[in-house]
């Protein structure tokens, strides 16, 4: 799984055969420059979610659902996950909280919207986690980390991220659930890895966690480009003089008529 925000991005997603695309309410970072994600409104994911789901149709659209959304009451948080789906087509939503969110997961699903669940750092919670520390780093936490799992997949999450533990905790959930379970910096004994597109391709130059890797350092590359493009501008050398294609042609012509 990838997150992407904009219909180019999306497209390259689904062009690479990634299945799964997330549309993260991480945009407040790339694309906005928040300092976290809680900035991030419904209509902020409503507004990238459109975009996406028309650069991506073969591929599952997941739609984060942004602080604020589902955390008030329950009928708030079925209410606003049914206009995600509804209005940006989207195939299913994503939230954060383990067992304190089960009712919730619960009540969104009878609604019949898909929902994807969030587990460990939490980065909604950022500011009652006290940052963004690795969890269930003590027998306690790998407890409570594996009863959250348990209850959202009974509360009828179809997946689930685990997010910055430790490899052993999360090899501890994906062998306790019959749901899949995606990881992110979560080691590699989860059934499948998300990734901020931006970072993997090396475009959000702010930092980079460090469970990422890079596969492309396309940011250096779009900034090298563009100071070339600068550089020709101020020197005279873009934009070059063209040469009418129509003259071209004639002159082609007659070189093949003399040489007949």
């Amino acid at each position: 799984m990838l997150t992407a925000y904009d219909y180019s991005l999306a497209v390259l997603v689904a062009k690479a055969g990634i299945p799964v695309v997330l549309v993260g309410d991480s945009l407040g970072q790339v694309m906005l420059g928040h300092a976290s994600t809680l900035p991030v409104t419904l209509e902020d994911i409503l507004h990238h979610a459109r975009a996406v789901v028309r650069g991506a149709p073969g591929c599952l659209v997941v739609a984060d659902m942004p602080f604020g959304s589902y955390q008030i009451s329950i009928p708030e948080a079925v209410s606003n996950a049914v206009r995600l789906v509804k209005e940006s087509g989207a195939q299913a939503v994503k939230l954060e909280g383990g067992a304190d969110m089960a009712p919730v997961i619960a009540a969104i699903t009878r609604a019949d919207v898909a929902v994807m669940a969030h587990i460990g750092l939490t980065p909604q919670a950022v500011h009652q986690l006290g940052g963004y520390r690795t969890q269930a780093t003590d027998l306690a936490g790998r407890k409570r980390l594996l009863a959250d799992a348990r209850a959202v997949a009974a509360a009828g999450a179809f997946a689930v991220v685990i997010e910055k533990v430790p490899d052993t905790a999360a090899a501890a959930v994906t062998r306790a659930l019959s749901i899949p379970t995606i990881g992110i910096g979560a080691g590699p004994n989860c059934d499948g890895q998300v990734l901020v597109a931006h970072d993997l391709l090396g475009l959000f130059l702010d930092y980079t966690p460090p469970f990422v890797k890079r596969y492309a350092r396309l940011g250096e590359t779009a900034i090298q480009a563009m100071a070339g493009f600068a550089s020709d501008v101020a020197s005279g050398k873009f934009p070059a003089p063209e040469v009418p294609r129509r003259a071209g042609r004639r002159v082609r012509a007659r070189r093949r008529s003399s040489a007949t």
